[in-house]
């Protein structure tokens, strides 16, 4: 295994010159060394007494303060990140179930939408039976009506029949009537 080539970069930290070796790059050891210089610097605006040994102790302290507090909170971050991605499989199976049942849903829905399309195409045809046997009813009630008027005009016609009749027999009895008497007469003259 190859060893990673350590690099070597000249910088001025509160005026005076460092050689770094180091792995990052030669941009990145200038930028952490123009930070701790900067925080030097801050230290020293605020108090000029101080050595530089002193303001370069205090820098480093302030630096591990915001170090402390940073790794602090990556922790507190760590763990409230570890929640939500120990519970994504089990988000992910309850997803691939609803996901699952969405399909079941949708495939029922498309049952259930092609069972009203077959009922409404049956309904169709009962209203148009029920139509055409109203038709055939009004029909049939005309045709009763009719017949019904007929059987009436029969009736009438019966009666006056039965009338006729009763005065035909009426006369015919007056007509035998009077042939008996003629009969009688004809046989009383005979004797």
């Amino acid at each position: 295994m190859a060893m990673t080539e350590k690099i070597k970069t000249n910088v001025t930290i509160d005026g005076r010159n460092f050689t770094v070796v180091g792995e990052g790059s030669e941009e990145y050891i200038k930028e952490l060394a123009a930070f701790v210089d900067e925080k030097i610097k801050e230290i020293t605006s605020k108090n000029d007494k101080l050595s530089s040994s002193m303001a370069a102790t205090l820098a480093a302290l302030n630096i591990a303060h915001d170090l402390y507090k940073s790794n602090e909170e990556l922790t507190k971050l760590k763990a409230e990140a570890k929640a939500p991605l120990e519970n994504y499989n089990k988000i992910l199976e309850q997803l691939e179930k609803e996901q699952n049942k969405n399909k079941e849903l949708i495939v029922k829905c498309n049952t259930l939408k092609d069972e009203v399309i077959e009922t409404k195409k049956q309904n169709e045809l009962l209203i148009r039976e029920i139509e055409n046997l109203k038709r055939a009813m009004e029909i049939k009630e005309r045709e009763l009506k009719e017949n019904q008027t007929l059987i009436k005009k029969l009736q009438d016609k019966i009666y006056e029949n039965q009338v006729e009749l009763i005065e035909v027999k009426k006369e015919l009895e007056e007509v035998l009537k009077t042939v008996d008497e003629e009969k009688n007469l004809f046989s009383k003259e005979e004797v």
